[in-house]
């Protein structure tokens, strides 16, 4: 099944832009690339049972979404052919920046990196 980036729009009022999800051509089936659904339904779960109107970018949530979306505007495409040397850059990017993060001392910055290349290792183990 081929892979884009949609809309999701959970409870009615909050739209979700830029979520890997796959649709089938023939029987217009979509689900939600498996890769990222922990970090959507992480962020669902923040939201609540009531959310006020509001749109978030998926791929400010989740690092892999991101690639996907730089992929598609570089060139037209969510291919893994595509996205698969883009995400082993990134990922050297990360360790690059992870060093930096720890031989400064700061916590933040180191977990949220150790957080990025989780959500990186998940695409890359699934192709």
């Amino acid at each position: 099944m081929p892979m884009k980036l949609r809309t999701v729009i959970y409870s009615g009022k909050v739209e979700i832009d830029n979520v890997p999800i796959y649709t089938c051509p023939s029987c217009n089936r979509s689900e939600v690339f498996s890769e990222v659904k922990p970090d959507l339904t992480g962020l669902i779960g923040q939201l609540g049972a009531k959310p006020e109107k509001q749109t978030y970018l998926f791929n400010e949530v989740n690092e892999l979404a991101d690639l996907l979306v730089e992929a598609y505007q570089a060139r037209k495409s969510t291919d893994p052919a595509v996205v698969k040397p883009m995400t082993e850059e990134r990922i050297n990017m990360l360790l690059d920046l992870y060093a930096v993060a720890r031989s400064t001392g700061d916590e933040a910055w180191v977990a949220d990196i150790q957080k990025r290349l989780k959500q990186l290792s998940r695409g890359i183990l699934q192709t």
